[in-house]
């Protein structure tokens, strides 16, 4: 089933599982808890993300999109979207559906599915907004949508290395390079995972 179908929701664009069923709607936190749990919006149709960030360019906020796979989540996703975050007043993720992982990764992957990593990004304090787009390239969706940053990992050397450096630059956008060295790969974890010996249940 796609993530399309596993979404909630999607009159309002917003999956029900980006906030838990029993969260207070005016602080965003379950009961019994002492802090205020900020959560994103996972927003799958197109149509309906399209209208929401015409209302945040409405109210003078300049959004920024990251993009990736983000299948098992380290500190260096979490460390570029922090710093994509610090470009624009809000932060879009969109990620690679389940079949363009696997053509780009390989059999086996994604280990966690599209509906899965959308509302684990979701989650995560620096993510405003996420969605889920179909191909290999986020292209057509940044054309679409035209947010006023793309934000890429710093592996790329300069940003007219990114593969979409010339649409964001057609529609009058800015690419940036955010985030730590790449010294984290969901690959690297992978291995080491299967690298651990078995052990046997007591």
């Amino acid at each position: 089933m796609s993530p399309e179908k596993q979404a909630e929701n999607q009159t309002t664009g917003t999956s029900a599982a980006a906030r838990p069923a029993n969260a207070d709607e005016s602080t965003g936190t379950s009961p019994g808890t002492s802090f205020s749990a900020r959560v994103g919006e996972v927003i799958l149709d197109h149509d309906a993300l399209e209208r929401r960030l015409g209302e945040l360019r409405a109210a003078g906020r300049r959004v920024a999109f990251a993009n990736g796979h983000f299948d098992v989540l380290h500190v260096g996703h979490l460390r570029y979207l922090t710093a994509a975050r610090e470009t624009a007043d809000a932060l879009l993720v969109a990620l690679n559906d389940d079949a363009s992982v696997e053509r780009l990764k390989g059999p086996g992957r994604p280990l966690v599915p599209a509906a899965e990593r959308a509302e684990l990004l979701a989650a995560l304090a620096p993510v405003d907004l996420v969605t889920v787009f179909s191909g290999d390239s986020p292209a057509p969706l940044l054309a679409r949508l035209r947010p006023d940053v793309h934000c890429k990992g710093t592996d790329y050397g300069t940003p007219e290395r990114v593969p979409e450096y010339e649409t964001v630059r057609a529609y009058g956008g800015e690419t940036r390079l955010v985030g730590d060295p790449k010294d984290h790969a969901t690959t690297d974890v992978i291995a080491k995972v299967k690298a651990l010996p078995e052990t046997s249940e007591p």
